[in-house]
C-alpha cells in the first residue's frame, strides 16, 4: 500500500532494501530520481571555459578528441572528450558538419499477416560443396503467418534468374491468382533480390517487394532463424554435400520434416503445414479439451490455475513497430501453465 501511494513498484522497494541485512540501503537507481551532483562535476566557470575554447577560431572546426589532444600538447587540460560532447550537446552546438550526408535512421519495414500467403520472406544461404571454397546456393521462401516453407530450390549459382524461377513456381503452387489480398515479399538487399529480371517478375505477378535495412540481418529474422534450424539438424552434413543432387535430396527431406512433422513452438506445437492449411484451430481445440478433462479428474494438480494457453496468434508481425500494436504476438503467448 505504501508503494502504491508513493507511485513506485514493489520491485523498486526490494532493490532498495536488498542489502538491508548488512545495514545499508541502496541508492535510487531510477532515471528520474533526484541525485546529488558527482564530486567531479565541472563548475559553471569551467563549463563556460570549455564553450569558449570550443567556439574559438582555433578549435571551432575540430572535434573534441582533437581539442583535448591539442590542449594537452600545450600543457592544458579542460575536460574529457565525452564531457565536451555533452556540454556542446546541451547548448545545441552538436550538429552534423561536412559534405557527407548526415546519417539517416531508417525504421525497419513493418508488416503484419492475419492469414497465410500475405507476407513471405526469403533469403539465400550457402551449402558446402565437396571442393573447398565451392558452394551450392539454397533459395528458400517461408510464410511468416504459418512458418510454412512455400518454395525452395538449390542451384550452383546465385542469380536473379534463379530467384525469378523460384518465386514463379511458389506463386503457381500456392494458387495466388485466386487470392484477393496482395502478397508482400520481404528480403535483404542482395543482388538477386534487386535484379531487374526478378523485380519485373514481382511486378507482373502483383507482388509487392519489401527490403531490410542495409547490413541489418535482424530485419529478415524469419528466414535467418529457419536457416539456423536447417544447419543445426543432427543429420546435416557438416563437411559438405557430395553433389548438387545430394544437396537437393537432403533439402527435400528437411522441408518435408519441417512442414509436416516438426511441431513449431511459436505455433503452440502444431506443424507449419497444419497452420498453413487452416487445420491448427481444430487441433488446438481438441487438445484443450484433453487438458480440461485431465484438470477435471485431478484439479489438485493445477492448484486453481488455468490450463495451458492454446489460443493461436491472430496476427503475426514482421519487425513490429514499438507502439503496442504487436502486443498480441509478443507477450500474450508466454503463459504456459499446467
Amino acid at each position: 500500500m505504501a508503494c502504491r501511494e508513493l507511485g513506485i513498484s514493489i520491485r523498486t522497494r526490494q532493490r532498495w532494501l536488498r542489502d538491508a541485512a548488512a545495514g545499508t540501503v541502496n541508492t535510487d537507481g531510477r532515471k528520474n530520481a533526484v541525485r546529488e551532483k558527482p564530486s567531479g562535476t565541472l563548475s559553471e566557470e569551467e563549463r563556460a571555459r570549455v564553450l569558449e575554447v570550443a567556439n574559438s577560431p582555433e578549435y571551432a572546426s575540430r572535434p573534441p578528441a582533437q581539442i583535448v589532444a591539442a590542449l594537452a600538447d600545450k600543457g592544458e587540460w579542460l575536460a574529457s572528450e565525452s564531457t565536451i560532447y555533452r556540454i556542446l550537446r546541451e547548448k545545441g552546438q552538436q550538429h552534423h558538419r561536412g559534405r557527407a550526408k548526415e546519417p539517416v535512421r531508417r525504421p525497419p519495414a513493418s508488416h503484419s499477416a492475419a492469414a497465410p500467403n500475405q507476407i513471405w520472406t526469403w533469403d539465400i544461404t550457402w551449402l558446402k560443396a565437396p571442393v573447398r571454397g565451392m558452394y551450392y546456393y539454397l533459395y528458400m521462401i517461408v510464410d511468416i503467418y504459418s512458418r510454412c516453407i512455400v518454395g525452395w530450390e538449390v542451384h550452383e549459382e546465385e542469380t536473379g534468374e534463379c530467384a525469378r524461377e523460384l518465386i514463379t513456381k511458389a506463386y503457381i503452387k500456392q494458387a495466388l491468382w485466386r487470392s484477393d489480398s496482395p502478397l508482400i515479399l520481404h528480403s535483404d538487399n542482395g543482388s538477386p533480390m534487386k535484379a531487374s529480371t526478378f523485380r519485373a517478375t514481382l511486378e507482373r505477378l502483383g507482388i509487392s517487394n519489401s527490403y531490410s535495412r542495409p547490413r541489418t540481418s535482424d530485419d529478415n529474422a524469419y528466414s535467418e532463424a529457419l536457416f539456423r534450424t536447417l544447419k543445426y539438424r543432427p543429420e546435416y552434413p557438416a563437411f559438405g554435400f557430395e553433389s548438387l543432387k545430394a544437396a537437393r535430396e537432403w533439402t527435400h527431406r528437411f522441408v518435408q520434416w519441417y512442414n509436416e512433422i516438426h511441431r513449431h513452438s511459436a505455433l503452440k506445437y502444431v506443424t507449419p503445414g497444419q497452420r498453413h492449411r487452416g487445420e491448427s484451430a481444430a487441433i488446438l481445440a481438441a487438445r484443450k479439451e484433453v487438458f480440461e478433462e485431465a484438470k477435471g479428474r485431478h484439479p489438485e494438480r493445477w492448484k486453481g490455475r488455468p490450463t495451458r494457453n492454446l489460443e493461436e496468434a491472430k496476427v503475426v508481425w514482421l519487425n513490429p513497430e514499438k507502439d503496442g500494436r504487436a502486443q498480441e504476438t509478443l507477450t500474450r503467448e508466454k503463459r504456459q501453465v499446467g
